[in-house]
């Protein structure tokens, strides 16, 4: 008698069948956690545009005085200027200045500053901010013009600060008196000071 040992072989067909789910499951288990992983993964940012908290503004607001005429006086009026590229205090009060010596243009508002009134210098100092003008400043106008122009200046310089020292020079040399009417300038001088001894 022989002996015969029977094996028992598995079809094919299961193998391969066997084989495909294997393949298939291994698959769509990767193709799961591919897409987990990078669905919750944030691209990264990109340094071509800054974020809004890197983004500095160069705009700067300062007021500017004019004078108008209300019920036959003279008052005070500010506007709000926004200059553009403005970073320094110096820059800002030096752009503020500039226009107001190119007048107020067209409107109510009006300027008792001489035409033709350049600025020299400006400075802001540790004890206060610093006006150089030209020699047109003192020129022409009676004692209301006078005071006038000088409200405009102090009010415009401490525009950033309203308890700051203005100094005015003209030409390089100190203000001490304004005009043929003789209008005596203590220096330095605040918005307090002003009021105290002058009235529009």
């Amino acid at each position: 008698m022989q002996n015969e040992h029977k094996t028992r072989r598995i079809p094919i067909g299961i193998i391969a069948g066997l084989s495909a789910a294997i393949l298939a499951g291994g698959g769509g288990g990767a193709w799961w956690v591919w897409n987990s992983i990078t669905s919750t993964t944030p691209p990264p940012p990109t340094s071509s545009q800054p974020s809004e908290s890197t983004q500095t503004s160069t705009e700067e607001k300062i007021q500017v005085y004019w004078l108008d005429d209300v019920n036959g006086q003279l008052k005070l009026v500010p506007t709000l200027v926004t200059l553009e590229n403005a970073k320094t205090q110096r820059e800002v009060l030096e752009a503020g200045f500039n226009r107001l010596l190119n007048g107020p243009g067209e409107g109510t508002a009006a300027t008792t500053i001489p035409e033709g009134t350049r600025l020299r210098n400006l400075s802001v100092e540790s004890d206060g901010v610093h006006v150089d003008l030209s020699q047109e400043f003192t020129s022409g106008g009676g004692s209301t013009s006078m005071i006038g122009r000088l409200a405009q200046v102090i009010y415009t310089a401490s525009s950033l600060d309203p308890t700051v020292k203005v100094w005015i020079d003209v030409e390089g040399k100190p203000l001490d008196v304004l005009g043929g009417e003789g209008i005596l300038v203590d220096q330095p001088m605040t918005r307090e000071d002003f009021e105290e001894n002058f009235e529009l």
